[in-house]
């Protein structure tokens, strides 16, 4: 049993600088153990293949696995990892430690994650709290635990006739970098020499989103909010920087791209695409 090896781990004060807990199903049971295993500033590799879970499709089981309520919306995908991230967060902060993410890489059905496990600091409370998403537009917004009684859609009509649009919520959650970009670029370099090129240009993708907001846009929800043929995402990609937002491929997903420009910014650029 896992647990009980991580426990032998900590009792007999034999750390790892690696621990790899590629589970089935969901990694939060071993996470808490898994810690106890670790050294400081070594790295805790996590693992999640339920994805029906973390995709919002069972939000009372993703309370139960990762103390957070997960919804269904276009960028579940990103949802595990930080799901994963943020309850590895969580546990860590109650027993004086922390954790930050090295990589995290979402493939098929698998979420993993590579945690660098610390002496706990201040709680990084503008990376932890929830991610809101309305159905009506496909407006994402990040909110904070403080937040969660305005969580209404921006985009709504302002009407006094008209209740305001209600976002729907996940988390709490990892809202912080996906990625140490640092540390992505020496696994590039690395790549490299190595001849791993296929690697070398995820790698690369990945260093891009890393610092982008905790969600993406696909092409398919541009196409559908704006009422118009889905848009080729380089030449979107290439009017939106135009325009002088931050924007990047994702490996998350081929069809979507992240960044800091509004959904309805995003359909504006897209129709331009079309002009």
């Amino acid at each position: 049993d896992a647990n009980q090896i991580f426990f032998t781990c900590y009792q007999q004060r034999d750390f790892y600088d690696l621990v790899d807990i590629d589970s089935f199903g969901g990694g939060a049971p071993f996470i808490s153990t898994g810690l106890w295993a670790t050294r400081t500033g070594g790295l805790l590799y996590l693992t999640s293949t339920d994805t029906r879970t973390t995709s919002g499709h069972n939000p009372d089981h993703s309370v139960q696995l990762y103390g957070a309520y997960a919804r269904s919306h276009p960028a579940v995908h990103e949802q595990g990892l930080r799901l994963l991230i943020g309850s590895a967060l969580q546990q860590a902060a109650s027993r004086g430690l922390e954790v930050r993410p090295v990589f995290s890489l979402f493939n098929g059905h698998v979420h993993r994650v590579m945690l660098r496990v610390g002496i706990g600091g201040n709680w990084p409370s503008t990376h932890h709290g929830f991610l809101g998403y309305c159905h009506h537009c496909g407006h994402y917004q990040t909110l904070s635990w403080r937040q969660l009684g305005r969580s209404t859609c921006p985009n709504g009509m302002q009407s006094l006739y008209v209740a305001p649009i209600p976002l729907t919520v996940s988390g709490p959650m990892w809202l912080g970098p996906l990625h140490d970009r640092a540390m992505l670029a020496e696994m590039a370099d690395c790549a490299d020499v190595w001849g791993w090129h296929k690697r070398v240009k995820l790698l690369n993708i990945m260093q891009a989103e890393a610092d982008m907001p905790p969600y993406y846009f696909t092409l398919a929800e541009i196409g559908r909010h704006g009422q118009m043929d889905i848009p080729r995402r380089d030449r979107l990609m290439m009017v939106l920087r135009d325009r002088g937002f931050l924007v990047s491929r994702t490996h998350l997903d081929t069809q979507a791209i992240k960044t800091n420009a509004s959904i309805v910014e995003c359909i504006d650029a897209a129709k331009a695409c079309h002009s």
